[in-house]
């Protein structure tokens, strides 16, 4: 069995890369794919690791993107991260981020929490930081008791410490991992909560941009969502992918391989991407 989309402590998972790499060892995993979102920082980390558990590790990413004003993640599978116009775009991503996330330190501090950019990056060095790390350090610090209670009244869309991040399209999406010498998967598209004529429109277009493939297996499908996934990416000739999308305690109901405790991503996926790079 292989997992497809995983994240680390170099976005919003509370694993290391070396630390997922092991649960994936002992998960009984064949193929992992890093794929944490906005930076590949952790691949170099994890690959040395994975190598000496006779893991393949298939180096990914997955990016924000907004499509008239719906949340679209974009899935990359074998990027070069060490391709340097890919990075510099990528480090166009993160300072942006920083200034979103200077803007919600700030709107906390006037709820009257002692929270600051450097003290984020001081507990979590060489994270990029995300309104999961500031959860952790409002929960670990004794400011709120939970991390839901946080997203609820502070740091959830539309609440009054959010502030939205600027977002590229999911087509440019697809240049940038196409750049980074990967290819692109609609992640869990059942998410995007489009009815079935808008999302076949939406598929149809990002195919035309270069969409490689479909996060058709995933945790939160229901064996229906799954079949017209499937459906969906064999009438517009694309591949398929799954992942568990694992975060660890960020999100301690999925895991590694096996999602809500029913997912199963065979290994013949991967041998399909993989015929599709040797061909490309």
């Amino acid at each position: 069995m292989i997992d497809l989309h995983t994240h680390s402590t170099e976005s919003d998972g509370t694993l290391t890369p070396e630390e997922l790499m092991q649960l994936a060892a002992d998960t009984g995993l064949s193929a992992i794919a890093l794929t944490d979102h906005d930076t590949v920082g952790g691949l170099s980390k994890a690959e040395p690791v994975a190598r000496q558990l006779g893991i393949e590790l298939i180096p990914g990413i997955e990016l924000s993107t907004d499509y008239n004003g719906t949340e679209v993640h974009m899935l990359g599978f074998y990027i070069d991260n060490t391709n340097p116009a890919f990075l510099a775009k990528l480090q166009e991503f993160i300072d942006s981020r920083d200034v979103r996330n200077e803007k919600m330190a700030f709107l906390l501090q006037k709820e009257g929490f002692d929270i600051t950019l450097e003290q984020l990056y001081q507990e979590y060095p060489e994270s990029v930081i995300t309104r999961a790390h500031f959860a952790r350090y409002l929960v670990e610090h004794g400011f709120v008791k939970d991390r839901d209670t946080v997203f609820r009244k502070y740091l959830g869309d539309n609440c009054r410490c959010y502030v939205p991040r600027e977002k590229i399209t999911p087509f440019e999406a697809i240049d940038l991992i196409r750049l980074g010498g990967g290819f692109s998967f609609f992640a869990h598209p059942v998410l995007c909560h489009m009815n079935h004529d808008r999302l076949r429109f939406f598929v149809k277009d990002l195919k035309k941009a270069g969409l490689t493939g479909m996060e058709a297996i995933y945790s939160m499908n229901t064996p229906g969502d799954e079949r017209n996934m499937k459906k969906l990416a064999e009438e517009f000739g694309l591949l398929i992918s799954g992942g568990s999308d694992f975060h660890g305690e960020n999100k301690p109901y999925i895991h590694l391989g096996t999602g809500r405790g029913n997912l199963r991503i065979p290994e013949s996926i991967l041998e399909e991407i993989k015929r599709k790079r040797t061909s490309h």
